[in-house]
């Protein structure tokens, strides 16, 4: 709570950076993307991946293949648009850009991999720089992490962009996460209860 409460503070020496302004940015590109999602017809859950993995950058991987489980690649990635992240023939994808991942550059540095630290950056992140958010709470299990977000801005909406790589939040979210245990994420489960969002990220070997 405490390291919240800073980084809320360190956050708010910044210069003034609108919600308003925040929303332009982070919906910047997503029309292109759910159209290219669209006319390929792919709508698999996203697979967000660490920096360490995309030579420096963070980003998501959206399956061609939406059936079954797979075994990702250990290593490195290629940088391309269409990438392979499994070890069989037909685990390839396009590798996208996300609001996570141009958030990520925000963050002063990596987050560590308990849950207040995960936390703490998800609230500098989403409450301090963004102002898209009033307040965050991470719970985490082995293999789930339950992230709560109240007076979110940007929530979920039913279409084929959301579908895939989820609502802005939860894709600032799955980034940090991902970034902070430095393994594979992937958003299964993003509801709205009254004021709300509840944001379910499975952590992938």
């Amino acid at each position: 709570m405490i390291l919240g409460f800073t980084c809320i503070a360190l956050a708010n020496s910044r210069p003034y950076f609108s919600s308003e302004s925040a929303q332009l940015i982070l919906r910047a590109g997503i029309e292109n993307t759910a159209a290219l999602l669209e006319e390929l017809g792919l709508n698999s859950k996203a697979i967000y991946f660490p920096s360490s993995t995309r030579d420096g950058k963070s980003q998501a991987v959206i399956p061609f293949n939406r059936e079954g489980e797979s075994v990702l690649l250990k290593g490195k990635m290629t940088g391309r648009l269409i990438v392979r992240y499994g070890n069989e023939p037909e685990d390839v994808g396009i590798a996208v850009t996300t609001p996570g991942s141009i958030s990520l550059s925000q963050l002063q540095k990596k987050p560590g991999t308990t849950p207040e630290e995960i936390e703490s950056a998800i609230t500098y992140m989403l409450v301090g720089f963004l102002d898209i958010a009033n307040t965050v709470k991470v719970n985490l299990s082995e293999t789930h992490i339950l992230v709560e977000v109240t007076g979110a801005k940007l929530n979920y909406e039913n279409t084929w962009y959301y579908r895939c790589l989820g609502s802005p939040v939860a894709s600032i979210i799955a980034t940090i996460i991902c970034e902070a245990l430095n393994k594979p994420v992937r958003i299964v489960d993003e509801t709205i209860l009254k004021q709300t969002s509840r944001i379910v990220i499975e952590v992938l070997s």
